[in-house]
């Protein structure tokens, strides 16, 4: 055939940032998904033939990062996720051989595709609910339409925008209809990172209403326990998940740490058996501990500060892109990051490789330090001599690495250069929340963790009126691109939108971009089992403790 399938279409769209082999088993060629075992590569056998398994045993977590809710429909934190994870499944999941991502099978056995708006999901048989109910087709087409219907007012509704409906062809089998060719599927369809298709409980969502964001009930590996404010997550093994043997583990203690000092304390010493994340400038010394194993690269992500086009100074575009050029980004990664970092020019990162220009930081595109440009710009805008924005930053530790302390002040001589002091306001985590996402603020400092394609990367927080759009950006071509961008399957004409995209939004600068980061996860060396993932995932599956 001279023209390509839809499978193969949809396997291009990604095949580029994981094995394409493995996609296209998943994606089945008449023979459906293939076993999950098969796609994980040849490391996991060797580390499973290297030491048997040990059952039982509570590992205990140390937790920096937030944690909002549980439901995985409404989180937007990933403290949150990485527990998820282990408590809910999605129709596919995340796995990694140590050189490509893949998509692999977790609730769903086989995929079909009769058209390329057309998918058939036959599901695993047998698999329960940790209240006992059936994950059956039915409870499965719930969970999806939970996430679209806009009275549940889920900020991760605009995944599922163009699901026509789903059908019950059988107990076992649903049917998704879409009215165009949908490229981000199968990251919205897996559990934890992509949330929208994370299958949670109809009955317990019932029982539990806005609570069961704090009594969640899914299929994973792990049953909830209970959750004591400000202290810990307690998990129980699930003895009927449908995983072969696993987990290992009897329980997992979370234990909610939000002074990182004290979670690296209780690391070096072995009270606690990992740490779900932690700042930069303790890694060489994490490192230098021989009973840890730190796991970090960078990851599919971008740390910014939004500016507030609603309103003076920064309504003005110029004022947002002497900003952007104001920036030296190497001090940024070098004092801000220690070194753990990359430089950002737009918000695409390395690990979105097909999408991802790895010659960027000579190309010219994307945004970059150039301090005479950034004093034309201040020139040509309508706010002259000093202003002075509000620029509110997250206390603690944050999504940027705890970095959002540093970067502020780094920032401020850079900015004042061009006639810019920013009036620096340190919040307590929750108040930041609700003053950025009710626009109070002129900027504010951020970071994005993106799933595995562009369209998660700048679409939630830039089309305008999208979840996560605090800023008030809103460009009609900007906003086409994008669309346009979901609906083709084809890889060359996807990458060719989202690079205008990116470029429109890095030259109308509604955000300065400023890393691409590493991001760490710590475990005591009689951890065994771990699978790193790198999307920002903690992995409790196989884990067991030596």
């Amino acid at each position: 055939m001279s023209e390509q399938s839809h499978k193969d279409k949809l396997a291009d769209v990604l095949a580029a940032g994981m094995n394409r082999r493995g996609f296209m088993k998943l994606m089945g060629s008449g023979a459906g998904l293939a076993a999950g075992s098969a796609l994980m590569g040849g490391s996991l056998v060797q580390s499973a033939m290297a030491a048997a398994p040990k059952r039982g045993g509570t590992i205990k977590l140390a937790w920096v990062d937030a944690v909002d809710t549980l439901d995985p429909h409404f989180t937007a934190s990933l403290g949150s996720v990485k527990i998820i994870n282990n408590v809910f499944n999605g129709l596919l999941k995340v796995a990694y051989d140590g050189q490509k991502v893949s998509f692999v099978p977790d609730l769903a056995e086989t995929w079909e595709m009769p058209d390329d708006k057309t998918h058939v999901f036959k599901l695993r048989n047998g698999v329960k609910f940790h209240n006992g109910d059936p994950c059956d087709a039915a409870a499965v087409k719930w969970s999806l339409e939970r996430v679209k219907d806009p009275a549940v007012g889920s900020p991760h509704a605009w995944k599922f925008e163009t699901l026509a409906g789903i059908d019950i062809v059988d107990e076992s089998t649903i049917r998704m209809r879409f009215s165009k060719p949908y490229a981000f599927l199968p990251v919205a369809l897996t559990g934890s990172t992509g949330r929208a298709g994370t299958i949670v409980s109809k009955r317990a969502v019932e029982q539990h209403g806005k609570a069961f964001g704090r009594n969640p009930v899914g299929t994973g590996p792990f049953k909830f326990a209970g959750w004591r404010e400000n202290e810990s997550i307690t998990l129980e093994r699930n003895p009927d998940y449908f995983e072969p043997g696993l987990p290992y583990l009897d329980g997992v203690q979370i234990l909610l740490i939000k002074e990182p000092t004290a979670a690296v304390a209780a690391m070096m010493s072995g009270q606690v058996d990992g740490m779900s994340l932690s700042p930069f400038q303790f890694i060489p010394q994490l490192k230098a501990n021989k009973n840890l194993k730190v796991y970090g690269e960078v990851e599919g992500n971008y740390s910014f500060v939004g500016m507030n086009n609603r309103r003076a100074p920064f309504d003005d575009p110029m004022m947002r892109k002497a900003v952007a050029a104001a920036i030296d980004r190497n001090t940024i990664v070098k004092q801000g990051y220690f070194g753990e970092a990359i430089p950002a020019y737009s918000c695409i990162s390395p690990p979105m490789t097909g999408f991802y220009d790895k010659n960027i930081g000579k190309s010219g595109r994307g945004q970059r330090f150039d301090l005479k440009k950034a004093m034309e710009y201040r020139k040509q805008s309508k706010y002259q001599g000093e202003v002075n924005p509000v620029y509110i930053v997250a206390q603690g530790f944050t999504g940027s690495g705890g970095s959002g302390t540093r970067n502020s002040q780094l920032l401020l001589p850079m900015l004042e250069k061009i006639g810019i002091k920013p009036k620096i306001e340190l919040l307590d985590r929750a108040v930041w929340t609700k003053r950025r996402n009710g626009g109070d603020f002129d900027m504010y400092d951020e970071a994005w963790i993106a799933d595995l394609d562009p369209d998660e990367t700048i679409y939630p927080e830039w089309h305008s009126g999208k979840p996560w759009n605090f800023v008030g950006y809103s460009n009609k071509e900007f906003d086409k691109l994008l669309s346009e961008a979901q609906d083709t399957l084809n890889q060359a004409t996807r990458k060719k939108l989202y690079d205008r995209a990116e470029d429109l939004l890095m030259a109308d600068a509604p955000l300065a971009v400023l890393a691409h980061m590493k991001v760490f996860k710590i475990l005591n060396k009689r951890v065994q089992g771990f699978q790193y993932i790198p999307v920002d995932l903690l992995n409790l599956h196989s884990v067991w403790l030596a």
